[in-house]
Formats: C-alpha cells, sequence, structure tokens
C-alpha cells in the first residue's frame, strides 16, 4: 500500500462522500476502491473485513475502519478538525449531527419513487430554510467570526458547505435570504483545499444519476 487512506465503496457519494471531503479539506490524498457486482460486496463479508457487514470501509493507520461516524471522528481528530476542547467538540457533534440530519433527505432522495420527488424536493427546502440553514446563519451572525466554532476551520465547517452545495444543486436559491451563509459559501469554496476538491477531476462524485441507483440496487439488494 501507499500509505494512502484507501477508500472503498460505489462510484458515486452515498456515504462516502462527506468521508471524501473531509479528506479532501484536510489536503490528504487517499485511493479509492469502486464496489461495482455483488460478488465484490460478498467477498468483503466473507473475508471478514467488514465489521458489520456494510460499507463505506476506510483503510487508515493500519484499521478496517466501518461506520461513517467512526470514521469521520478519527480524521477530524486526526487532522485537528476537531476543536481545542470538549465543548467546542460537543458544539462540532451538534452541528454535524443537525446537517447529516438535513443530508440524510438529500442522501435518499434519488431512490425516491418519480411521483414524488417534486413533494421531497419541496420538504428539502422546507427543511433547509425553516430549520437547518436559520440556525448556521444566526451563529456566524452572532460571533462574527469566519468559521463555526472556535473561530477555527473544522469538521462542521465541512460538513455544511458540502451541505449548502447539494441543497442549491436542487434548489439553486435556497441560499437567497441567508447572508451570512452566502458568504461562508464564498470563503470555503476559496479555500484552497476545497477549492481543489471543488475543480474538475477532482474525487468529488457528480449528483447520483439512474446509472448509479441501479448499481446501487445491483450490489446491496439481494
Amino acid at each position: 500500500m501507499s500509505g494512502k487512506p484507501r477508500l472503498t465503496y460505489l462510484n458515486g457519494r452515498g456515504r462516502m462522500e462527506p468521508v471524501r471531503w473531509l479528506l479532501a479539506a484536510a489536503g490528504v490524498e487517499f485511493e479509492e476502491v469502486f464496489l461495482e457486482t455483488r460478488e465484490q460486496y460478498e467477498k468483503l463479508i466473507k473475508d471478514g473485513v467488514l465489521m458489520f457487514q456494510q460499507v463505506p470501509l476506510v483503510e487508515i493507520d493500519g484499521m478496517k475502519m466501518v461506520q461513517t461516524r467512526a470514521i469521520l471522528n478519527y480524521i477530524a481528530g486526526k487532522y485537528n478538525l476537531y476543536g481545542k476542547d470538549l465543548k467546542e467538540r460537543a458544539l462540532i457533534d451538534m452541528y454535524v449531527e443537525g446537517i447529516t440530519d438535513l443530508m440524510q433527505m438529500i442522501l435518499m432522495f434519488p431512490f425516491s419513487p418519480p411521483e414524488t420527488k417534486e413533494k421531497n424536493i419541496d420538504s428539502i427546502k422546507e427543511r433547509a430554510t425553516n430549520r437547518y440553514f436559520p440556525v448556521f446563519e444566526k451563529v456566524l451572525k452572532q460571533h462574527g467570526q469566519d468559521f463555526l466554532v472556535g473561530n477555527k476551520f473544522s469538521w462542521a465547517d465541512v460538513q455544511l458547505i458540502e451541505a449548502i452545495l447539494a441543497v442549491e444543486e436542487k434548489i439553486p436559491a435556497v441560499l437567497s435570504g441567508f447572508p451570512q451563509l452566502q458568504a461562508f459559501k464564498k470563503r470555503m469554496s476559496n479555500m484552497p483545499t476545497i477549492k481543489k476538491f471543488l475543480q474538475p477531476g477532482s474525487p468529488r462524485k457528480p449528483p447520483p444519476d439512474e446509472c448509479y441507483v441501479e448499481t446501487v440496487l445491483k450490489v446491496f439488494k439481494k
């Protein structure tokens, strides 16, 4: 192995995309193995590689890590993106959990029936504009700092910029009433490591399409 973290998942966003974002934001290069068949997935299970028979799988520092939250916790801690003390870590955790709730709606959207997609877009917009984005707009306005926690770049900032861009793909004007988040998006997008990740040819995955949905169903559904 090259020493780079090795990510095993489908060639698409899913539950691995926050991991890609966090590693990229930390300036860490990584390798990827893409699952394309049910047989590849079953072999990982048979070989005992997947603790709970689930991916994402990240091989890092001699460990074979599963469970997205555990992976993200480790990466954030390893690369100093997890606050300076327990209080800052608690804030980061709360922000990340909230963003994850919103992103779960985005994650499941491609798998919804065509007749429900418009309704689901409306639900994402309602949740984003009434429940989640107002929290971060208020935080940024109240403390007047560039970052969410401790005036230092953290995992929470990475999760938020990922969420903003993902929601904007479906609702382009979603930030129209959030000037603080507009400025935050601009700042984050111009950070060197994130700017690089947003360029064509980076490991960032495109929005899920029908091909990705078919691959997910082929690999994971018996």
